[in-house]
């Protein structure tokens, strides 16, 4: 069984914006770093054999703050990276409505279908989460491992591990520095914990529901 540790990363500057965020790559906010310091304190006493982390700075700045003090590498994978928004990256969700309005209600309505111009699909991004995840299965069993990575990658994962169609894409929530817990044994993948926040305390806030 590899015990698996999926963590959203903190608060960016552009979160709180509505921004649509992509390969892009803004910095932490300041009330993202403190809740990347109350994440990383609420797993501390997890022993954790290795962290992941998509290469965006909001993600590895998140996961670093996991690593202080710990004898544990982070190491960076280009398959749990942010979706491509293409033409979306760097619009806010009101400006998508407008100059996109077809996309967003596919987006919204029929993720599974969605594609962005000049970016990727939910699929390609499904399929890049589904390979990582077999490499993980291979590489860790009977260890403990943390993925530090975006809700489009998180939500995919999600879907692989659980066998659900991706039209249900929308169906999980995946808060700022949150973390879930899933068990991968060997024929099930068992969700023990989903989208945790309490240790966030007054620096929670529930996610854009279209971000």
């Amino acid at each position: 069984m590899v015990k698996l540790f999926v963590v959203r990363h903190a608060e960016s500057t552009w979160n709180p914006e509505g921004r649509y965020q992509g390969l892009l790559d803004p910095e932490l906010s300041q009330r993202g770093l403190q809740q990347a310091r109350l994440l990383a304190e609420a797993l501390r006493n997890v022993p954790f054999d290795v962290i992941y982390s998509s290469p965006l700075r909001r993600t590895y700045l998140t996961a670093l703050e996991i690593a202080k003090g710990r004898d544990v590498h982070v190491v960076k994978d280009e398959r749990i990276r942010e979706i491509d928004h293409g033409v979306w990256s760097g619009l806010t969700v009101e400006e998508v409505k407008r100059r996109f309005p077809e996309t967003f209600r596919m987006w919204m309505e029929e993720p599974h279908r969605t594609s962005f111009e000049g970016g990727e699909s939910l699929t390609d991004v499904y399929r890049r989460v589904a390979d990582f995840v077999e490499e993980i299965k291979r590489k860790h069993q009977h260890q403990t491992v943390a993925v530090v990575s975006h809700t489009v990658p998180i939500r995919a994962m999600y879907c692989y591990l659980l066998g659900v169609d991706l039209s249900r894409f929308w169906s999980f929530g995946c808060d700022n520095a949150s973390y879930s817990v899933i068990h991968l044994e060997e024929n099930r993948n068992v969700i023990q914990k989903l989208n945790i926040t309490c240790h966030l305390g007054e620096y929670y806030v529930e996610a854009h529901s279209a971000l």
